[in-house]
């Protein structure tokens, strides 16, 4: 094959190509399975989904908030767009209200913060579209026990204020879970395993933030 002509090709596939970014939730084994078990649930319906990433797993949150209508659509490692890639799942359960965190996976691959905004307007927009009311809560602070704390939760600052803006000029509820979890920028270490998951503490203040949001739709 002609030399130039090979380079032409060579220097196109970047092009072609998706990004690492763009499609590293569908390398995530967990993220299959997860997605896999909501395609064959016989859940039909629920009144609140947890939409997010091993954080939101983690919680126990019909245990926690004392119900039995919550679906928990939380995948560990997931990323803003693993989750507006199956935001389908969210759809097929008609709920009322959709509560979501996401930010910090995009954030540790060094995704722009901008970039993780767009997104995750897209999961919000396309929720409103389905009638269902989504709940944005924020992007966590990490502890100094986890990698690069200190310039990360600089861009968790960054990410929570744009959010903060769109959700107070689209009429969206914002619920703040650092001004209860972390101090000084950084999450409590009483309410840190490892620097960025929680314990059972986190959660207890975490519940306690939903459920008036809860009380108030009627749920």
């Amino acid at each position: 094959m002609n030399r130039i002509l090979m380079c032409i090709l060579f220097a196109a596939v970047p092009l072609l190509a998706q990004t690492p970014y763009d499609s590293l939730y569908l390398k995530s084994s967990l993220y299959k399975n997860r997605t896999a078990i909501f395609a064959s649930s016989e859940t039909t319906s629920a009144g609140i989904v947890f939409l997010g990433n091993s954080i939101t797993f983690a919680g126990d949150w019909n245990a926690l908030l004392g119900r039995d209508s919550i679906v928990n659509q939380g995948i560990g490692g997931d990323n803003t767009l693993g989750m507006l890639h199956r935001l389908e799942y969210v759809y097929r359960l008609h709920p009322k209200l959709c509560f979501v965190m996401a930010g910090i996976n995009d954030i540790y691959e060094d995704v722009a913060v901008e970039r993780i905004f767009k997104n995750y307007t897209q999961i919000i927009d396309t929720i409103r579209s389905k009638h269902i009311i989504p709940i944005i809560q924020s992007t966590l602070f990490v502890n100094p026990k986890w990698k690069r704390a200190e310039g990360k939760n600089q861009e968790v600052k960054k990410l929570n204020a744009l959010l903060l803006g769109y959700c107070t000029a689209n009429n969206i509820m914002f619920v703040d879970l650092n001004a209860s979890l972390s101090v000084g920028g950084m999450l409590n270490d009483q309410y840190t395993t490892d620097g960025v998951h929680l314990t059972p503490a986190a959660y207890s203040v975490w519940s306690t933030k939903i459920l008036p949001i809860l009380k108030k739709h009627g749920l």
